[in-house]
């Protein structure tokens, strides 16, 4: 009787076994996990907290070795210094009101106004010119430079914010790409309840395509303004004036102070406080937008 008992057991024992061996392995694969993404982690965040930390040092402590992790004392007058050793305000001015708002609204209009009729309406051509649209995307900016130098020269569209806002009335590929591949994922049967309704093009767009896209435009949006309150090289090439400067510029000014030690107090710092105040704007953005960043990735990655 007791075999008989041991042996209808054995099945659940086995059972149970596997069970917590399997357990086992999914805890371990846990712990493997995060033991590897915690150093990439502290290797992300350690420059934004060295940079946040030198904006807090006076120049010994910036260059003490080895290096000094907590400043002691901070400093914290540097933020206030650093604004004001050049006409920082300006530059913000010229930033976010003549650059990245501008460029950022007319991009996500223009870009989703043009992806929705790649998408939703029929015409001949439209495959044909998607992809013409597309391979525009192969010229690197490093081919576009010089052509486009000469354009703004003869339009006397130097030291302007002209080419940005303009070139944004036309969408931009990459983006165009994205949103329609989103809309595509749209049913077609609630554009067509619409029309039934007597609804036309842009009502459709207005009232069904762009509330289910939410996600799509918030990462179009981020991207653009990313990547206009980054952009370096397009003004370093095309303003010329300090009053016309965006923040870019203005760093770029004072790091050339910093890199004349002899003739500057606390540039280093200075510039530290500068880059992070700079740095701020986006930190927060992202931190308040990633969820719908990353849904929206997802969303525009995999469907249409």
């Amino acid at each position: 009787m007791t075999t008989a008992v041991q042996k209808r057991s054995t099945p659940t024992q086995s059972v149970q076994k596997a069970g917590s061996k399997l357990t086992l392995g999914k805890i371990a694969l846990e712990i493997g996990k995060y033991l590897l993404l915690i150093p990439l982690a502290a290797s992300f965040i350690f420059p934004i907290y060295w940079m946040f930390s030198s904006a807090l040092k006076d120049d010994p402590q910036v260059f003490t070795i080895p290096p000094v992790l907590v400043p002691n004392p901070a400093f914290w007058e540097n933020f206030i210094n650093a604004w004001n050793l050049l006409p920082f305000n300006t530059f913000a001015f010229n930033t976010v009101f003549r650059f990245v708002l501008p460029v950022t609204i007319i991009t996500v209009i223009a870009s989703t106004v043009v992806a929705y009729g790649f998408a939703k309406i029929p015409w001949r051509g439209r495959e044909v010119v998607f992809w013409i649209v597309l391979l525009t995307l192969m010229l690197p900016w490093a081919v576009k430079m010089v052509p486009v130098f000469i354009t703004l020269r003869y339009l006397d569209w130097l030291d302007t914010y002209k080419f940005w806002t303009v070139t944004a009335l036309f969408g931009s590929p990459y983006f165009i790409f994205m949103l329609r591949q989103f809309f595509r994922s749209i049913p077609e049967d609630l554009s067509e309840a619409a029309r039934i309704d007597g609804a036309n093009e842009l009502t459709i767009l207005w009232r069904v395509i762009l509330p289910l896209s939410k996600p799509a435009l918030a990462v179009v949006a981020l991207f653009r303004f990313l990547a206009a309150w980054n952009d370096y090289l397009g003004p370093k090439l095309f303003i010329r004036t300090q009053e016309n400067y965006p923040l870019a510029l203005g760093i770029d000014l004072l790091n050339t102070r910093a890199n004349d030690v002899g003739n500057c107090v606390r540039c280093l710092p200075y510039l530290m406080a500068v880059s992070a105040l700079v740095a701020l704007p986006v930190i927060i953005a992202f931190f308040f937008a990633q969820r719908t960043f990353i849904e929206g990735i997802n969303l525009t990655g995999t469907k249409g």
